[in-house]
């Protein structure tokens, strides 16, 4: 590479990122230390580097061999937060009441029965007419989010004709609770809201007697995701998060990244922090399953960003990657989890398989026990989880814009602000979270489900 940081460069024109140094056809275009893509045209010393002259080199299924890499220490720091503990051990940061339907043609039935009692309707359009792979993913994001420790009881709605039978969805769940977890398939009533509230009354007073304890830091889940990112995601708040993950990985709590698809052209990077070659594997055979699902369906791997991520700097996926990885920093990878799997044991980083869509995300690392989720953007998004969901703003115009969406501003970085120290009080603020302050989105009643679907709808 022929960068030399004394040397002063022109910049000529308006532009988000500029070449340090002339660049020619075919070349790789170096950014984060690794190729974001290659030059179509020569580019000179100062010249703005876009999808003009920048083009991604993804293809194919991909390669990587296992090279191992420079991990923080996990669980060397011992402290607690005040949290609810669970009859089966599990931690949750919330104490409330939830209503899943089985299916979304009751969603209006578990929204009415949530309003008239401050419960959580958790409502999806699936369940019915779906097959096979795509019913067996509605069950276990269901299944996942039946069991989250931040729901102090949950009602299981159905209908009685659809799909994902009852029967099917208890024998999934195996053991739980049945003080805490009820089933009313409303077909089989003669006044649904009625009986449903009955059992909602009762969820709600075995929860008014739950009492926060104190608990260790090690038991949080906490997940980190990126949405309408900007040039900016990978300078500060991607790093920034990046540094708090290895905060709590020092405190033996566990960390799950999603979006596979954000971490084509940055697996080399992300794989080499496996703890051994069996993760190793597993981790990049979950990354070339997704990469072969795009082919399966005639798409290029390399189709992203969005039009938000190019007009706010990012030029090409690998791009994007390579600033969406440093969220999980320098956390050892120990585990790829599928659709409402959770880790197997407490401490370091776990993947979680599915897309980089905002929704379908945050619903996935809720579902594999995520408590809380830091969200960075540089566009904006009121979205939330089902779980409360940190909004930490790339710059600070955006924070400024929308204080009702955005948590913490991370585009103080930009004027100067300390990394550490940033980083102590984005830490601070999760475990102020954990212990019941509210995100923003929380304030506002926001949440979201949605789930993953890759098949025949009958």
């Amino acid at each position: 590479m022929r960068i030399h940081p004394s040397d002063n460069v022109e910049v000529r024109e308006d532009g988000q990122k500029y070449a340090l140094c002339e660049i020619k056809k075919g070349e790789s275009v170096i950014k984060y230390g690794f190729p974001i893509g290659y030059a179509t045209k020569d580019i000179a010393a100062g010249d703005k580097v876009s999808p003009e002259n920048l083009h991604s080199a993804l293809a194919g299924k991909g390669e990587w061999t296992y090279q191992p890499a420079e991990t923080v220490p996990v669980g060397i720091e011992s402290g607690s937060f005040m949290g609810y503990l669970r009859a089966n051990g599990e931690v949750g940061i919330r104490n409330e009441v939830w209503v899943i339907p089985t299916v979304g043609c009751i969603n209006d039935v578990a929204k009415e029965l949530a309003a008239k009692r401050g419960a959580k309707a958790l409502t999806h359009p699936y369940g019915c007419s779906q097959l096979g792979g795509d019913l067996l993913t509605t069950q276990r994001i269901l299944c996942g989010l039946i069991k989250h420790p931040n729901a102090a009881g949950v009602l299981v709605l159905g209908l009685g004709c659809e799909n994902n039978r009852m029967e099917d969805m208890k024998a999934m769940l195996g053991e739980v609770d049945p003080a805490r977890v009820r089933f009313l398939s409303i077909q089989d009533c003669e006044d649904e809201i009625e009986e449903g509230l009955a059992i909602l009354d009762e969820l709600k007073a075995i929860a008014a007697a739950d009492q926060r304890v104190e608990l260790p830091i090690s038991k949080l889940r906490v997940s980190v995701k990126c949405g309408g990112s900007d040039g900016y995601s990978g300078i500060t708040a991607n790093p920034l998060v990046g540094r708090v993950m290895e905060r709590f990985a020092a405190y033996g709590a566990t960390v799950l990244m999603t979006e596979i698809p954000e971490m084509f052209g940055a697996e080399q990077l992300l794989l080499s922090r496996s703890k051994d070659a069996e993760v190793f594997e597993r981790g990049a055979r979950m990354i070339k399953d997704f990469r072969q699902y795009f082919i399966d369906h005639g798409e290029g791997i390399a189709d992203n960003p969005s039009p938000g991520n190019i007009a706010g700097g990012i030029s090409t996926l690998e791009e994007k990657s390579l600033g969406c990885v440093q969220k999980a920093g320098k956390v050892m990878l120990c585990g790829a989890l599928d659709f409402g799997e959770r880790p197997d044991a407490d401490g370091g980083l776990y993947m979680v398989n599915g897309p980089g869509n905002d929704m379908v995300a945050v619903t996935n690392l809720a579902a594999s026990g995520a408590h809380i989720i830091l969200f960075t953007t540089g566009r904006g998004t009121p979205m939330s989880a089902a779980v409360p969901t940190l909004k930490i703003s790339t710059n600070s115009p955006l924070a400024r814009k929308k204080p009702h969406w955005i948590d913490f501003d991370a585009g103080v970085l930009l004027e100067g602000a300390d990394m550490d120290t940033l980083a102590g009080e984005l830490f601070d603020l999760c475990i102020e979270v954990a212990e019941g302050k509210e995100s923003k989105s929380e304030a506002r009643g926001y949440y979201d489900l949605a789930i993953f679907k890759d098949g025949v709808t009958l």
